[in-house]
């Protein structure tokens, strides 16, 4: 009767938890996060880096044939903490400021994943600024290397400058590859912001200005 009793408070525990939060999304932040952290090799802050995902039932739209439109960026959020706990950024960031939040992202859908598929996603680092850090995602199926959606996200530090963060990082990165028994140090180059992020961003900008409303609004009057 006893062991009734505590299988009955166990599963009502469980299901307290699914009705408030999302455990599937902790969980899997959790794993993803020592997976990177102790399975992984880490990564220069300028590399790429890859995880892996499979589009099951929980993915799909109410169409029930391809993965729900919102997953595509729920995804990211795996791939982003991947990246961070590999390249040290967010443990750069925190040491600098306060954190990091996502600013603003953009996605474009180019062919619909079917469940049951196996899919990577890719991350890099593609350029930054004072403010922020811009990054490309890239939601690809293996069997055929075609890129299903590509993902733009800026990233806004909190109370620090990102300059200052990904120049510790970079020259981190010189110290560890070094020059070692006559090999050349690997290097790598600043990305320059392409002309795609620029016209981004310059949307944005316009975003923000609709939304603020007109400013200094003069009223003329006739008599």
């Amino acid at each position: 009767m006893f062991t009734c009793w505590v299988l009955a408070g166990a599963l009502g525990a469980v299901l307290f938890l699914y009705s408030l939060i999302d455990v599937h999304y902790f969980l899997r932040m959790f794993f993803t996060v020592i997976f990177a952290k102790f399975c992984k090799k880490p990564a220069h802050i300028l590399d790429e880096t890859t995880i892996y995902g499979l589009c099951t039932l929980n993915d799909i739209d109410t169409l029930l044939y391809h993965m729900n439109n919102a997953r595509y960026l729920r995804e990211l959020d795996f791939a982003r903490a991947d990246f961070y706990e590999r390249t040290s950024l967010y443990r750069e960031i925190c040491s600098q400021g306060n954190g990091v939040v996502q600013g603003a992202a953009t996605i474009r859908y180019r062919r619909f994943l079917k469940p049951f598929t196996m899919y990577k996603v890719t991350s890099k680092i593609i350029c930054w600024d004072s403010e922020s850090i811009f990054m490309e995602h890239k939601l690809i199926t293996p069997y055929d290397n075609f890129v299903r959606a590509i993902a733009i996200c800026r990233q806004r530090v909190l109370n620090c400058n990102a300059e200052a963060v990904m120049a510790a990082l970079l020259e981190r990165g010189v110290k560890q590859n070094g020059t070692v028994d006559g090999i050349t140090q690997v290097t790598h180059v600043r990305p320059q912001m392409t002309e795609e992020v620029a016209k981004w961003l310059e949307s944005n900008d316009i975003s923000s200005a609709n939304l603020r409303g007109p400013q200094n609004v003069q009223v003329i009057t006739t008599n």
